[in-house]
């Protein structure tokens, strides 16, 4: 053999085990929003300022998850700059992440006011849960020609959140599970959890993929804020967020050896201040604790673990026919909150699960996923699989 053609071979061999090797690491990608930033300083008590907070826990988990070497993260700031909130959803846009974290920290006037809760995106009916939206969006117009920008909306109209009912449909049940888990590693943390709950935040509306708002706390409540503006308070809080981030991870990307989830070394309780201040207008509202997206599904009465693909969600239901449906046939509709969720298929078995979760997708259905059910109510796919 001459030597250019044993110089062809050997290109040749390292192209395709670089791509072999390409086509075997497609990594979760992350982008994490640190609320705030430069001259919007968000909530401001007690010398705690949200922005710097926020900042701090978003570099606290990007440094957790870059561990994890099948995860890449992005981030839409990584200093004291303003980034306007279109731009924020954008970045998360470009890098075609996986999920959007925004993370920040929560206020009222009512300094007894605690705990956490984790916003996804949906118009709420919720006076506090819409207030608490319209306060953040607000945040437009110290965006230079901010009218312009977002098309003539008014962060203080409910009318401009009438646009957002068509993005809180996508990749609702995806981002429900991950403030669900984000929810689950706080109260394991020993914080009050405020639940899950849904609002018209525009920095949501405009991320295109599964998407949550974090509020870790109320800097307003002395004892709390205290926590969270600490090294420990800060490192606590980052852990919990990653392992959320790890666990959805594993449950909808498929796990890898290096997604480790880890508990809590110690719990953080904030201990409760007597509330000796006027009620009156807040920065952020107190939102109460009742859950808008609560789940009661009596689908599938089976004592197995069933999987099904779910392949949309709509506030209006639709005729049950595969002339709807791109052609699939064996399809079911049931009804969650404000939605009619429809699924194809039904089968106690995983593989079988997902051959039928690609011929979904091979339909044109790319935003489909698996759900599971057992004894009538809906589980995690991480539960079913147990």
């Amino acid at each position: 053999m001459n030597s250019n053609k044993y110089t062809l071979l050997i290109v040749t061999l390292i192209f395709i085990l670089n791509s072999v090797i390409s086509f075997g690491q497609n990594k979760f990608k992350v982008t994490l929003d640190a609320g705030h930033g430069d001259h919007d300083y968000g909530a401001v008590y007690h010398g705690h300022i949200e922005k710097n907070i926020a900042l701090a826990v978003v570099l606290k988990v990007g440094k957790l998850l870059e561990k994890n070497s099948s995860i890449e993260v992005f981030y839409t700031r990584k200093g004291d700059q303003f980034i306007d909130l279109v731009e924020r959803a954008n970045i998360a846009n470009r890098a075609n992440a996986d999920i959007f974290v925004s993370i920040h920290c929560n206020a009222n006037v009512n300094n007894s006011a605690d705990g956490c809760e984790t916003y996804v995106m949906g118009m709420s009916k919720n006076a506090s849960n819409l207030e608490a939206a319209k306060r953040e969006n607000a945040v437009v117009t110290l965006e230079k020609d901010y009218k312009q920008k977002y098309e003539g909306f008014d962060p203080k109209s409910p009318e401009s959140f009438a646009g957002m009912t068509m993005a809180q449909e996508l990749y609702l049940d995806q981002s429900i599970a991950l403030a669900g888990k984000v929810q689950a590693q706080f109260i394991d943390l020993g914080k009050k959890s405020r639940g899950v709950k849904q609002a018209p935040y525009m920095v949501l509306h405009k991320a295109y993929m599964p998407r949550v708002l974090i509020e870790m706390g109320f800097i307003s409540n002395k004892a709390e804020g205290a926590i969270l503006d600490s090294e420990d308070g800060q490192n606590a809080v980052a852990e919990s967020i990653a392992n959320a981030i790890i666990s959805y991870k594993k449950e909808y990307f498929g796990a890898s050896t290096s997604d480790t989830i880890t508990k809590p070394s110690q719990k953080i309780e904030a201990t409760k201040v007597v509330d000796s201040t006027p009620k009156q207008e807040s920065n952020k509202p107190e939102n109460d604790s009742k859950t808008e997206t609560k789940t009661e599904i009596p689908v599938v009465n089976s004592s197995k673990a069933i999987f099904k693909v779910q392949l949309s969600a709509k506030e209006s239901e639709v005729e049950i026919t595969p002339s709807n449906f791109n052609g699939l046939s064996n399809i079911s509709v049931f009804r969650e909150g404000i939605y009619y969720k429809y699924t194809f298929g039904e089968t106690s078995k995983y593989e079988e699960a997902k051959r039928l979760l690609a011929e979904v997708k091979s339909k044109g259905f790319t935003l489909a996923f698996l759900i599971a059910f057992k004894n009538g109510k809906k589980i995690s796919v991480q539960e079913a699989l147990k």
